[in-house]
């Protein structure tokens, strides 16, 4: 009798999204908001598992493609990112595979930034050096690999993570900051969406972590299931402060990631106009713009994300000045 990896995988990580909102309720106790969050939450929950349990029983990409694209078309990068998780496994298990590289370059390419989320989702249950594997791959997106593996950690490891606001040692350099912008996007689901715990958790970390945990919620506002109304994302927006560029930059890579999957949300054009004023196709096509336009060296993801928060800052800084000038003629009159 041959047993399905899929088997041998759900013993060893026991990972089951029935298990998710029990979380949250060990963390912050019963809560009259996180049945109805979680109601909107559990479709994504179960999209990634059940794509990361197919993944690892599908052996041809083709095959595996084909059956994620049958994924209703909003929940679709969720499950190639749950096919990330898959396939870094697989990879594991079978050294020199190289299915998700095949995959990437494949049919997968279109989803590549939300693949290497996945597979940095399943790395901390994996024996691989994060950075070892990070630094093999794309130079623009790799770092999207330490988001997830810090979504991971904070999600399943909330003690050290959160309450103890640890850093695993193995993570180091610019790693960290994509290590936080995970935290911060986990946040998102840990607290259930919720204004008042996403603000107090995040007040409880050092000043140098916060900028990435805000762009962590502003990419999960944008881009995971739409649970929050206009005035939540603005109350955050405002909690945010000198952090809203931030958060404006990860609602910005939303964006991207949804124009790249072809996968429009309501949700995304409510946080995006939130955000930047504007829609998430004109944001989308902003941040490729310069992405295109600019020349990077070193490290151009941190380069890109620079040049989107600078865009941002060009337009709102003028946008207050206009507001300031207009307020001194009201007072003048």
């Amino acid at each position: 009798m041959i047993v399905k990896p899929s088997i041998l995988a759900r013993k060893l990580l026991g990972l089951d999204a029935n298990a998710f909102p029990q979380l949250a309720v060990q963390r912050f106790g019963a809560q009259p908001d996180l049945d109805k969050t979680w109601a909107r939450f559990e479709p994504v929950a179960c999209t990634l598992v059940d794509s990361f349990y197919m993944t690892l029983d599908v052996r041809d990409l083709d095959e595996l493609a084909d059956q994620l694209d049958t994924v209703t078309p909003e929940l679709r990068g969720i499950a190639y990112e749950g096919a990330g998780m898959g396939l870094m496994m697989r990879d594991t298990l079978a050294p020199r595979a190289w299915r998700l590289d095949a995959f990437l370059n494949d049919r997968g390419s279109g989803y590549r930034g939300l693949i290497y989320i996945g597979a940095g989702l399943v790395l901390p249950r994996l024996p691989v050096h994060p950075l070892r594997f990070v630094n093999r791959q794309d130079p623009l997106l790799r770092w999207l690999v330490m988001d997830g593996y810090g979504f991971f950690d904070a999600f399943f490891n909330w003690t050290a993570a959160i309450a103890a606001r640890q850093v695993p040692a193995v993570v180091t350099g610019y790693a960290r900051n994509g290590y936080d912008q995970g935290v911060g996007r986990s946040l998102w689901f840990c607290t259930g969406a919720n204004v008042v715990r996403i603000i107090d958790t995040i007040a409880t970390f050092p000043l140098h972590r916060r900028a990435d945990l805000w762009s962590g919620i502003g990419l999960a506002c944008a881009y995971a299931a739409g649970v929050m109304e206009r005035s939540a994302i603005e109350e955050l927006l405002a909690a945010a402060g000198a952090h809203r560029v931030h958060m404006a930059t990860g609602a910005a890579i939303a964006a991207v990631f949804r124009r790249q999957s072809k996968m429009p949300a309501p949700h995304t054009d409510l946080a995006v106009d939130v955000t930047w004023s504007r829609t998430a196709d004109q944001v989308a096509d902003l941040a490729l713009d310069v992405l295109q336009d600019a020349v990077y060296t070193g490290n151009p993801y941190a380069q890109w994300r620079s040049c989107i928060a600078s865009a941002w800052q060009a337009e709102h800084e003028l946008d207050e000045a206009v507001r300031g000038a207009a307020h001194a003629v009201r007072r003048a009159e």
